[in-house]
């Protein structure tokens, strides 16, 4: 009776309805048709594939259903359950998977505890990170250098710059160097502090010229553990070059780890003048821009609003012969609609014409992206954001539910008949996005 009560307390949770729901009243052939794992195999597939997918919110749920099936996790099962969280930024998640797996006699090991580290860095939490670290102790689990590293880059998302100079003078009086990932951890940190220093663009630029001389000790080579859950460093360590890390054909050289972060930094602080100080130092170092360094200097252009010299570097790109991506025209669309000026929203247009002629597609993350952007276009046709909307359903990309209310909010801001065939497509996948996500 309490395993029925709690499958009809469950009925409607988001798993089993992307599953199907279990009917133990039905035949044993429908049962098996429709219950989705039955051994821990199937549900470690399970778990590999949500994760594959990036739909962590649904891990909790699997794990449910293990319990239900009487099924028992393996110390495997649960790496990758809190790998999963951890790619989804699931902390809450991720520790009541480490409390399950304690519970059932299974200790974490250090890898695992570098995925909590890591977790506890995408979600800003650098005091639990610590705690973590002090958890290791209590089990007498050995931080590896991958830990310090991993709590270096926690701190620093947090913007705790007194906590990342603390654990950079433990690694050195410990007889460890600092590799490319410490650097880019510093960078992270000054650049998340608050309030932002005066002096943060020039530590950027002593950070990059100190990480030439880069230990090799704990090289970046990923671990065993990393290889066999498919993490990569640059996700591990929270590196704004991580939704890239696995990407071929020259996009991301991952030798200029230092440069992608402080390139970025550059970016986001709209400072031209350092960023063209990195790229010289770039160049005497004798490396060519990635795909991601050309976004990332395009991006600081068109955010410090000068649009020609945006152009220029896109267009002096291409003209070397070497082949862009998607990423880079979005880069330059983006920008080019900032301020929604008559001149930026032409090039936007331009430059998506001419992407979706040489055969790049937006995907759902940067399509949906753009299309907010887009979306708060007060004044005009509304021609990018219509264009953006009809490129995506196209390919049968459905837009991210803030996209959709932000441009299902544009259209309705416009004189537009009740009845147009755009309006009620739109209005039907808001509806249906709302009921799927929970929002009323």
């Amino acid at each position: 009776m309490k395993l029925l009560t709690h499958l009809i307390s469950v009925r409607q949770r988001p798993l089993l309805r992307a599953f199907g729901c279990r009917y133990f009243a039905a035949s044993t052939e429908e049962y098996n048709k429709r219950n989705y794992a039955n051994n821990i195999s199937e549900y470690n597939t399970v778990i590999g594939s949500l994760t594959a997918q990036r739909r962590p919110y649904l891990l909790k749920d699997v794990y449910d259903d293990m319990m239900l099936d009487g099924v028992q996790p393996t110390r495997d099962t649960f790496s990758s359950l809190i790998v999963g969280t951890m790619k989804g930024s699931r902390l809450q998640d991720a520790f009541f998977f480490r409390e399950q797996m304690k519970a059932m006699g299974l200790v974490p090991d250090v890898a695992l505890y570098n995925f909590l580290i890591s977790t506890c860095g995408k979600c800003k939490k650098s005091d639990q990170a610590i705690r973590i670290l002090d958890e290791m102790k209590k089990f007498e689990v050995k931080p590896n250098g991958q830990t310090y590293v991993c709590l270096l880059n926690a701190c620093a998302a947090d913007g705790r710059l007194d906590r990342v100079y603390a654990i950079v003078r433990d690694m050195t009086a410990a007889g460890a160097g600092l590799n490319k990932f410490c650097y880019a951890g510093l960078i992270t940190a000054h650049m998340n502090k608050t309030p932002l220093a005066d002096d943060t663009a020039d530590k950027i630029i002593e950070f990059v010229e100190r990480s030439k001389g880069w230990s090799s000790v704990e090289a970046s080579t990923a671990s065993a553990e990393n290889v066999m859950m498919a993490v990569t460093e640059e996700e591990l360590y929270n590196l704004p070059t991580a939704d890239f890390a696995n990407r071929r054909g020259g996009f991301l050289n991952k030798q200029l780890t230092e440069y992608h972060v402080a390139l970025h930094a550059c970016a986001d602080l709209k400072n031209v003048e350092a960023m063209e100080a990195i790229l010289e130092m770039l160049r005497k170092d004798g490396k060519s821009p990635d795909v991601y360094i050309m976004m990332q200097t395009t991006r600081c252009y068109l955010h410090s609003g000068d649009l020609d010299r945006g152009l220029k570097a896109f267009d002096d790109y291409l003209t070397s012969g070497k082949l862009p991506a998607m990423e880079l025209y979005a880069t330059v669309i983006e920008g080019a609609m900032l301020g929604y000026t008559p001149r930026g929203m032409q090039v936007a247009q331009d430059m998506l014409v001419s992407m979706n002629s040489r055969n790049y597609f937006l995907n759902n993350k940067v399509g949906s992206d753009l299309l907010l952007v887009a979306a708060g276009e007060k004044t005009g046709g509304y021609t990018i954001a219509n264009y953006i909307w009809d490129l995506m359903r196209a390919r049968n990309i459905t837009p991210a539910l803030p996209a959709v209310e932000a441009y299902y909010n544009g259209l309705k801001d416009r004189e537009i008949p009740e009845d147009d065939p755009r309006l009620l497509l739109v209005s039907r996948i808001y509806d249906n996005q709302r009921l799927r996500f929970g929002r009323q």
